[in-house]
Parts: structure tokens; C-alpha cells; sequence
């Protein structure tokens, strides 16, 4: 189990509400579980935010030869998952 830590802090109004509408709505189990959502919540989009500048400075950084590889990839990939019919309904017959 993780160990928890105490945290004794001062918050803004519309912050304590939105915590304590969440154990309401029983989408945490007390504050500490809230704020550990929130937490999570906001690591993920900073994470996501970070992948995307890398990809950018990445994509940026590519010489014209290595940007048209990539380019060629991406085609042929979007060709081969249009082949595979992922956006296609399921050809299987349901489980019985």
C-alpha cells in the first residue's frame, strides 16, 4: 500500500468545492483521494504537453531527407491499417 503524507495547506474557494464535489459524487472517497485524482489529472496533461513539444522539436529538427523518410512511413502505415479495415465493424460472429 502507498504510504501517505500529510498535507496541511490553505486553498481557494472554488478549488475546496470541486474536491469536496467529488467525494460527493463519490468519485473519490475523501479529499486526500481527490486531490490525489486532481493531482494525477494535471500530471498526465503535463506530461502530454511535454511529449508534444518533444514530437515537435523532433519533427522540427529532422533534415528535409530524414523529414520525407518519415513521411513515407506515415503513408505507408495509413495504408496498411486501411487495408487491416480498423474503422470496418467486426467481421466475427458474436461469442456464444
Amino acid at each position: 500500500m502507498q504510504q501517505r503524507k500529510k498535507l496541511s495547506t490553505t486553498i481557494g474557494a472554488n478549488s475546496f468545492d470541486c474536491l469536496h464535489s467529488m467525494v460527493k459524487e463519490e468519485k473519490a472517497e475523501s479529499v486526500g483521494q481527490a486531490v490525489d485524482k486532481a493531482v494525477e489529472i494535471a500530471r498526465k496533461l503535463d506530461n502530454r504537453a511535454s511529449l508534444e513539444r518533444q514530437t515537435t522539436a523532433y519533427f522540427n529538427g529532422l533534415t528535409p531527407k530524414a523529414a520525407a523518410e518519415e513521411t513515407h512511413l506515415e503513408d505507408a502505415l495509413s495504408a496498411a491499417s486501411q487495408e487491416m479495415g480498423f474503422d470496418q465493424p467486426s467481421r466475427t460472429s458474436p461469442a456464444r
